[in-house]
């Protein structure tokens, strides 16, 4: 266990993640040039066209280091989009260390404090990396100053490195094996492993991603899903290479893989705890909470006739996202359709774009909203995310809707538009701070239902490109 290292990458959107994993993985040798193409770990069309990671991957890279120890590294992938915040927090939680990648050229951006947040909340070893100082605009001590003063590291620690030139990798590699601590965990104990991601595979069913933190799990053991309470027979278990590994058995301290004949990804829940039927765990590992729909939007098929397939291809899409969920709808004026629940903007445009590509469907999406909550008169709480159910106006005692805290980081010259912005979007209790001259951070509340529209791409036209938003959602709803 002294030789495994379990980390992962975290970065703000386009600062370079999936091109360091490339060049990370060319050098540890796990797939050879010709078969190697650029984001390996990113399998969809999508991905590879706009450049982002959508669903995580993990893989196990072999290493050995300049004093001749051989390790084993696993990378645990996580998507770079606020939409996706819970995965990326279990993933986090699967660790004991993260590279925090920074931009030479752009610098500490609103997600990079965000996810810096985060690894401090798991208590993980965390090492800067500045990324791209082979571009002409790169400048490494003026981010060395903001990784200082925003984000309080020890700025000579951090590691610089060009992941698309391949410069600075080998230095990376060993500051992981030398600063990021081994795994802990017994495996003779009780096993207790974490559900950090899932994908369908239509031959075997689900295959779930797992981190192994107490105990032995083997081929043959009959296990039990901690909070949904169902118990299967496990038919394999290996290790994330290219491609998937058998292996006889995962102990603690271990990333891999998990086939136990599960039909699909909504019967696995992310973050659940794994342990064995005969030999149970009391408590399940912390930090489990289901994901909600938090954007909802009705899809209906262009041509009525289509009606069927646009509910077979949901059923299968279904297969794939947990985290989408559809229920029967219709409209006088489109006919009979499907609402849907979203994590968010993003995960709406992917769903649409899949369902487009991989079905070749052509479908309508009415506008998106978000989710009321409203206590009657009698005392009666009901949920509203579709205007045609509104109550009766006379019946509503208190109504109301979900607020997201969000962050946002500019140039100082552009806080007069930004703050219109916001004041248009009604938000409130704005704290404001300056992490370096000439930036500042805007914190604000506002009501999701006035973001989910046009404000983020309002928010890059008025900071001309130079403004960058993160947010969550720090409660169910407010008044």
């Amino acid at each position: 266990m002294k030789n495994i290292r379990n980390f992962s990458i975290i970065a703000h959107i386009d600062h370079g993640k999936s091109t360091l994993a490339d060049r990370m993985i060319q050098y540890s040798g796990v797939v050879d040039d010709r078969n190697f193409k650029d984001q390996i770990l990113d399998n969809m069309d999508i991905e590879r066209e706009r450049g982002i990671t959508i669903k995580s991957q993990a893989i196990t890279l072999p290493y050995r280091s300049r004093d001749g120890e051989d390790y084993i590294l696993n990378l645990i992938d996580t998507p770079g989009h606020v939409d996706f915040s819970y995965e990326v927090s279990r993933s986090l939680a699967s660790c004991e260390g993260v590279l925090l990648l920074i931009d030479a050229a752009q610098g500490v951006q609103a997600q990079t404090v965000a996810n810096l947040y985060m690894a401090m909340e798991h208590d993980l070893e965390i090492i800067p990396v500045i990324n791209k100082i082979d571009l002409p605009s790169a400048d490494v001590d003026k981010v060395m100053e903001q990784i200082d003063s925003e984000l309080g590291l020890d700025p000579y620690t951090s590691l610089p490195c060009s992941a698309k030139e391949g410069t600075g990798v080998e230095e990376i590699l060993e500051a992981i094996v030398h600063n990021i601590p081994p795994p802990k965990g017994d495996p003779e104990a009780e096993l207790a492993a974490t559900i950090f991601d899932a994908q369908y595979d239509p031959f075997r069913g689900t295959i779930i991603h797992c981190r192994i933190f107490e105990g032995t799990i083997r081929g043959g053991d009959v296990v039990r899903l901690m909070h949904d309470k169902t118990v299967h027979k496990v038919e394999e278990v290996g290790a994330f290479l290219l491609p998937r590994q058998k292996k006889d058995s995962l102990s603690a301290g271990d990333v891999g893989y998990i086939i136990a004949g599960i039909k699909t990804v909504s019967d696995v829940q992310i973050g659940d705890t794994i342990t064995l039927d005969k030999r149970p765990r009391k408590e399940p590992l912390p930090g489990f909470k289901e994901s909600k729909p938090v954007v909802f939007a009705s899809i209906y098929p262009i041509a009525s006739d289509d009606y069927e397939e646009l509910a077979v291809a949901l059923e299968k899409y279904k297969l794939n996202d947990a985290s989408f969920v559809y229920q029967k709808d219709s409209s006088i004026a489109l006919g009979q359709g499907f609402r849907c629940g979203f994590l968010g903007l993003l995960h709406l445009e992917i769903v649409q774009e899949r369902l487009e590509r991989e079905y070749d469907l052509s479908i309508i999406l009415s506008v998106p909203s978000v989710r009321y909550r409203f206590t009657l008169n009698d005392g009666e709480v009901v949920y509203i995310d579709n205007p045609a159910y509104y109550p009766d106006p006379m019946s509503i005692a208190t109504s109301e809707e979900p607020y997201i805290r969000a962050a946002m980081m500019f140039p100082e010259r552009h806080m007069g538009a930004v703050m219109k912005l916001c004041k248009e979007k009604r938000g409130e209790n704005s704290t404001l701070s300056y992490p370096s001259p000439g930036r500042i951070e805007l914190v604000i509340e506002m009501p999701l239902a006035d973001v989910i529209y046009d404000f983020y791409d309002r928010l890059k036209s008025i900071t001309q490109g130079y403004g960058s938003f993160d947010y969550d959602i720090p409660r169910p709803a407010r008044v």
